[in-house]
């Protein structure tokens, strides 16, 4: 019987929130009040039936691994289930391995002894509360050597941009580029046979590539039988600061934070006990999302704020995202800003970014 085992491949992510990542990887940024981006990644394998998940994991992996802790809060920590994170091996001399190949090379036993048949491979960047069940199904039907999992796009936006699109004839993927007025998206993700993934492996380490997915699949696309299933969900793609911004603020919308996490399958991530919010006398709360463990006395409107967070009285915050133990400052007025945990902002202090370029400010920092 086939079955699935996963991998999360953030070699090739690279640090595209700014100051977000000075610190961190851009998978363990936080979003939407209480979750991490690679949350979404993980909630939908394991609600796929992904029991066995692997990361690849490049550098400024330490938030990533306090996020994860032993995959507990993921369902991936008893006898049955495991989360493996897979640093690189940077000192082994007779590697001649480059890019995400090093990954696949130095681990290509981890997939062996597995005994899943298939591998759903993503990265971070594709935030959505959807399950590939019916993709693993297809996949197998179709005999395909791998499946790409897409989705159309009636609104192109912004944030679609730099996503790739798939081109098919008939069912079978003829090629991917970047052509901004193809609406079939090609979401990250992918589903491929363990055999055909090993073999891959060795022929790009044969040939001296670098990216497994772009030389070993995309450039050789003719020779494999590549299919694709898409999946009708409500979606973001975070691949800027400006997406990440408009993407947090986006969820304040109720439908579509009721399409993201309020469906059957839940968005799994790490467990904080922290107390209700205190709403001190005079605090003003309008359209936001403030999560456990704040003092508001000031005024909050279309806002997301973070647990922990104190905001002090007369301070204004206006379309803005304040993360995890920041303090506001008394009068202080914030619009357009994205303040990383634990950022200090004295008493009287104004921040006011704009909605294409948000006034941010990167972790630990006061003003």
């Amino acid at each position: 019987m086939r079955s699935l085992m996963g991998l999360i491949n953030l070699e090739n992510e690279h640090d595209f929130l700014e100051e977000l990542t000075y610190f961190r990887n851009g998978a363990s940024v936080p979003f939407a009040g209480r979750y991490r981006l690679i949350d979404f990644s993980i909630s939908n394998m394991v609600n796929s039936g992904v029991d066995e998940l692997a990361l690849f994991v490049n550098q400024k992996y330490r938030s990533l691994l306090d996020h994860l802790e032993n995959g507990e809060n993921f369902g991936l920590s008893d006898k049955h289930s495991r989360l493996f994170v897979l640093p690189p091996d940077w000192h082994d001399p007779s590697d001649i391995s480059r890019g995400d190949l090093r990954h696949f090379h130095n681990n290509r036993d981890f997939f062996s002894r597995s005994k899943a048949t298939d591998v759903i491979i993503s990265g971070s960047q594709f935030i959505a509360n959807t399950n590939y069940k019916d993709a693993f199904k297809y996949h197998v039907e179709s005999d395909a050597d791998i499946t790409l999992i897409g989705e159309y796009e009636g609104q192109l936006q912004e944030m679609h941009g730099p996503v790739q699109r798939i081109n098919e004839d008939n069912g079978k993927v003829i090629y991917l580029n970047h052509e901004q007025n193809n609406p079939h998206l090609f979401t990250g993700v992918y589903i491929i046979k363990k055999e055909k993934l090993i073999e891959i492996i060795n022929f790009c380490i044969d040939n001296y590539k670098d990216n497994f997915f772009i030389q070993g699949i995309q450039e050789r696309v003719g020779e494999l039988n590549v299919r694709f299933y898409d999946v009708n969900t409500r979606s973001f793609y975070i691949n800027s600061l400006k997406t990440f911004y408009h993407s947090n603020l986006a969820i304040l919308d109720s439908e579509i934070y009721k399409d993201l996490f309020m469906q059957d399958c839940r968005v799994r991530t790490k467990i904080s006990n922290q107390p209700p919010t205190k709403y001190k006398e005079g605090c003003s709360i309008k359209n936001s999302i403030v999560a456990n463990g704040c003092v508001i006395e000031g005024a909050v409107e279309n806002s997301i704020i973070y647990r922990g967070a104190q905001v002090a009285k007369g301070a204004v915050i206006k379309n803005s995202i304040i993360m995890t133990n920041s303090k506001i400052g008394e009068n202080v007025v914030l619009e357009n800003v994205i303040l990383d945990k634990d950022v200090t902002v004295n008493n009287g202090q104004q921040l006011i970014g704009s909605g294409d370029k948000p006034f941010v400010v990167a972790k630990r920092q006061t003003i």
